[in-house]
């Protein structure tokens, strides 16, 4: 029982500190509400768009480390699943998604957020790097190619989700779990970009 309830405490810590949206917080500062312009998305890349690069890069690191902290208190809670010869901190992984819909849906703004995948991503890094790593490279490459960066986040998404079933990478069905969540997530954020595309008028990232 104590197990469960400390796996909700990390659910409820990261979804309170995901919450603190980073661009709606850094569009106030800049005197504007981030949500009212442009792709009228509180995520970096509508921050990039609108407030310019100084802006975007404190919703960068804003995004990131409130996906690192949340996942250091699921480690403080200290909630494990072992199988085999595999294990899983489920409080962080709690914590993580908790963040993610917090992003997502903050309770502090009206529940309209951002898309999710830069936290999320920060969030898989705790959870396994390797498999961020190569998350991030996949982003990278589909945008540097087709510079759309809702395609880039679609498909990073998927692949992370379809290869962390193969057992090599040595996690839990939890994990599993835990990914396929965060995919459903971003790629529901983001049907609005799949109907752009389809009818290729998303816009693409100036480089």
């Amino acid at each position: 029982m104590m197990d469960v309830l400390r796996i909700f405490v990390a659910l409820v810590l990261g979804y309170l500190l995901g919450s603190l949206n980073t661009a709606v917080i850094v569009g106030k500062i800049y005197g504007k509400e981030i949500r009212s312009h442009g792709s009228k998305n509180a995520g970096l890349t509508n921050t990039l768009r609108v407030l310019g690069n100084s802006a975007a890069a404190f919703v960068l690191v804003g995004d990131i480390l409130k996906g690192i902290i949340a996942c250091f208190i699921g480690l403080y809670l200290n909630v494990y699943f072992f199988s085999g010869d595999v294990s899983d901190c489920l409080s962080l992984l709690s914590a993580g998604a908790g963040a993610v819909i917090g992003h997502n849906w903050p309770i502090y703004f009206r529940f309209k957020g951002g898309k999710g995948a830069l936290t999320a991503v920060a969030v898989l890094f705790m959870a396994d790097w390797i498999l961020a790593i190569l998350c991030i490279g996949f982003f990278v490459i589909l945008v540097a190619v087709t510079r759309y960066v809702s395609l880039g986040s679609i498909g990073a998404t998927i692949l992370v989700a379809t290869i962390s079933f193969i057992p090599f990478w040595g996690h839990t069905f939890y994990f599993n779990i835990f990914v396929c969540l965060m995919a459903v997530m971003v790629i529901f954020r983001h049907m609005k970009n799949i109907q752009r595309l389809l009818s290729v008028s998303e816009s693409k990232l100036s480089f």
